[in-house]
């Protein structure tokens, strides 16, 4: 019976890695032909600025890369991408917090923003570190 839990298990953490990349894929198809919409969507601004677009189309091209990596990759390349998504969520988590408006009126995105886009890079990280551990211990 333990074996076929931990079967469904691995099963799900699979699935939801599959979910991620296609999220990836979507998300990054989306902001690379309509960066400023989603860099308002997140936070990081209104109005033209076409340093902002290039940014986010540069996200756009890395998010399309690791998704469609992990989607066309099988056994040890797709834990590679994994182990790769992982980094960059991570980073990612990090960056958001950095980037948040301080007190005082300094210059940053607003909390809810930088809360926001952390929390779902954790989610996605938490979900990198599940695929990673189940490919180190099989």
């Amino acid at each position: 019976m333990a074996d076929v839990n931990e079967e469904q298990r691995r099963d799900r953490v699979d699935e939801l890695m599959v979910q991620l990349a296609r999220g990836r894929v979507a998300l990054g198809v989306t902001a690379f032909l309509a960066p400023g919409a989603v860099a308002r969507a997140l936070g990081a601004g209104a109005g033209a600025d076409p340093g902002r677009d290039l940014m986010t189309r540069i996200f756009a091209g890395r998010e399309i890369a690791l998704g469609a990596g992990y989607l066309l990759s099988k056994g040890q390349g797709r834990a590679t991408w994994a182990r790769l998504g992982l980094a960059v969520d991570v980073l990612d988590a990090v960056a958001a917090m950095k980037s948040r408006k301080p007190r005082g009126g300094a210059k940053g995105v607003p909390l809810w923003a930088a809360g926001a886009f952390s929390a779902v890079a954790a989610g996605a990280a938490g979900l990198g570190a599940a695929k990673v551990a189940r490919d180190l211990t099989g």
